[in-house]
C-alpha cells in the first residue's frame, strides 16, 4: 500500500522543489502533497484553493508543454503559500474568454477567483517561464 507521510515539526522545510515528467494522474499526487505540505505548516485554510490552482497549473503542462516537464515548488511566506511551476516552452498561458460552452480556457480564470495573486514571470534567456500563485490565509 502507498502511504505519504508527511513532514514532521523537527524536519519542516519552508520551502519544497522537485522535477517531474507528468502525467494524466500527476494532479491528484501533487494535491496529496501540497495538501500535506501546508498541513504541516499550519496553513490547511488554503489548502482547497490552493489544490485547485495547482491542478490547473499542472493541466497546462499536461496539455501545452512538449514532453511534460515541469519544476514545481511550494515557498511559505508569512501567513501564505507561493506555488511555482515552471516549465521550458516559451508559449505564454493565456485566459480564457469564459465561454460557458467551450471545453477548455477556463483554467486560469479559475486560478485567478481562488489565489489572492498570479502571474507569470518569463525566463530572461526567453526559453521558459514559471507561473506562480499565491494563497494567504484569512
Amino acid at each position: 500500500m502507498n502511504q505519504a507521510i508527511g513532514p514532521q515539526a523537527t524536519d519542516f522545510q519552508s520551502k519544497y522543489r522537485a522535477e517531474f515528467a507528468l502525467g494524466e494522474h500527476s494532479a491528484r499526487h501533487l494535491r496529496r502533497i501540497l495538501r500535506l505540505y501546508l498541513t504541516g505548516a499550519g496553513l490547511l485554510d488554503v489548502a482547497d484553493a490552493a489544490e485547485l490552482a495547482l491542478t490547473e497549473l499542472v493541466a497546462n503542462v499536461v496539455r501545452h508543454v512538449p514532453g511534460r516537464r515541469c519544476r514545481i515548488c511550494f515557498l511559505l511566506l508569512p501567513a501564505a503559500v507561493r506555488v511555482e511551476v515552471s516549465d521550458s516552452c516559451p508559449r505564454l498561458p493565456v485566459r480564457g474568454g469564459g465561454d460557458a460552452l467551450a471545453d477548455n480556457g477556463r483554467g486560469l480564470l479559475l486560478v485567478d477567483a481562488v489565489t489572492d495573486r498570479w502571474g507569470v514571470t518569463v525566463r530572461p534567456t526567453g526559453d521558459g517561464k514559471t507561473v506562480w500563485f499565491e494563497c494567504r490565509a484569512k
